[in-house]
């Protein structure tokens, strides 16, 4: 049996007040394939939620909400540190808590235009971090070590061991930089190492 699609939905008693984003539409799709599971998605402007053909109208409405709280959750997370210079600077704040024993702070971190051979840079003598505009849409675990990277090197200047200790407490180091190293090959960018964040 296909899937049963039911018209966008709204919620009758959301007041959208002026000047704040409106909620965005709903698409419920209901399949008698799905036992039990119930997923969502963004198609647009649009939250698609997929439920199993047998569910209530009463737990279709749990779903529905839960799936929306749940993926404006995750994408406010992977927006916040890309909104701007400040929320950059608040994310390190947040790293270097976690993964570097809160012993560095920045003075100021800001996006810059696309540089031609770095992804980041730093500037130890008076702790400025600069990101490249390139690294907006990376995913957020990606951004993360490109900032903790940054960041060791508020207290180690060079690439030497000390550094790495440092910047492989955060657990997706190894992947960041694989991550790092494909986007580099396939926008055929010059940048080729993990070293070309300094």
């Amino acid at each position: 049996m296909a899937e049963a699609r039911v018209p966008s939905l709204r919620n009758r008693d959301q007041q959208v007040s002026p000047g704040s984003s409106p909620q965005p539409k709903i698409e419920v799709r209901r399949s008698a394939r799905r036992r039990r599971t119930v997923t969502a998605y963004r198609d647009g402007d649009t939250l698609v939620v997929m439920i199993p053909a047998k569910m209530t109208r009463k737990e279709e409405q749990h779903w529905v909400a839960e799936m929306q709280r749940k993926l404006l959750r995750s994408e406010s997370k992977r927006a916040a540190p890309r909104s701007s210079d400040a929320a950059l600077l608040a994310r390190c704040a947040t790293l270097s808590a976690r993964y570097l024993d809160d012993t560095v702070a920045p003075s100021s971190v800001r996006w810059v235009p696309p540089m031609r051979t770095r992804w980041a840079s730093c500037t130890p003598a008076d702790r400025t971090i600069r990101v490249s505009e390139r690294l907006r849409e990376v995913p957020a675990w990606v951004l993360d070590y490109v900032l903790v990277h940054e960041l060791a090197h508020l207290r180690e200047a060079g690439h030497n061991a000390r550094f790495w200790r440092l910047v492989g407490n955060y657990p997706k180091t190894e992947r960041a930089i694989g991550y790092l190293e494909g986007l580099s090959a396939a926008a055929g960018l010059g940048i080729t190492d993990a070293d070309d964040l300094d």
